[in-house]
């Protein structure tokens, strides 16, 4: 770790330490301390680890941090999802799997506020690119998330495998292959997370494009421009689109998909008449 990160972490166990109570992890309160919470050795022999090398990480020393000492140090300072995220970035280790938040469920301010795009399709994804939230303009354009299962519902497992999919998206291999490489950059992410692993292994029996251009190791790719699409019902549509995180839950993504004619427009309100 550099020293700026090695100094950051420190000063951040050292805040959460002080907050911890003897009481709070079964120790007895041992009368009056000179300062709040816990003192190092308290949390060295919690977590397993040595004094030393629990006063090193509090200094910022540079030492290399195992995943394991880290999940240690995390419980005994019973920190919170987003505080052990920021401890294991701040360690530039792989983020536990537990600590990626909010995977399935979406806030009802957020799920009014895709409601409130329509006619515009609008949908959530989270760091898997499933899709968790969507407006009824998106189930008219993109197909019914509602009917579809768990793994349909993965925009990776959609596009490589739906034949609705090719046929509406114009320049789906362009289409595709960016969504890949998107699904590639999240996927070393989570590396420790064996949904990924199966994921791959499905998609792969799946869909023989996948199986060829997995292996090229493409990362995210060109930014997304406009997309043409050739909808079964009303023809062409013409869109744009805005991707945002949810400051509070940084694993969903939000997208809006916005008309770029005003042809396009008129189509989309048709479909949801």
């Amino acid at each position: 770790m550099d020293t700026t990160r090695n100094k950051q972490l420190g000063e951040f166990l050292k805040t959460r330490r002080a907050r911890i109570n003897p009481e709070m992890v079964g120790l007895p309160s041992g009368g009056r301390r000179r300062t709040a919470g816990l003192r190092r050795e308290e949390v060295a022999q919690l977590a397993g680890i040595s004094v030393d090398w629990y006063t090193w990480l509090e200094q910022g020393r540079n030492i290399h941090v195992s995943t394991q000492v880290l999940e240690d140090v995390a419980r005994v300072l019973q920190l919170s999802a987003s505080e052990k995220r920021h401890m294991f970035l701040l360690a530039e280790q792989a983020i536990p799997i537990e600590s990626i938040e909010n995977k399935f469920q979406i806030s009802s301010s957020l799920q009014y506020f895709l409601d409130y795009q329509n006619p515009s399709p609008a949908y959530v994804t989270n760091s898997r690119w499933d899709f968790v939230a969507w407006n009824q303009a998106a189930c008219k354009v993109f197909g019914d998330y509602n009917k579809m299962s768990e793994l349909e519902r993965n925009s990776v497992w959609r596009i490589f495998t739906s034949s609705y999919m090719m046929n509406l998206l114009d320049q789906w291999e362009e289409h595709a292959q960016r969504r890949l490489a998107q699904f590639r950059y999240s996927h070393g992410k989570y590396t420790n997370d064996p949904w990924w692993n199966e994921m791959i292994d499905k998609l792969s029996k799946e869909s023989e494009k996948f199986r060829e251009w997995w292996p090229q190791y493409e990362i995210m790719g060109v930014p997304e421009g406009n997309k043409v699409l050739h909808h079964p019902q009303v023809g062409e549509l013409i869109l744009d689109h805005i991707s945002f995180q949810v400051s509070e839950s940084p694993d969903l993504l939000v997208t809006v998909h916005l008309a770029k004619t005003k042809e396009t427009f008129e189509k989309l309100q048709k479909l949801l008449n």
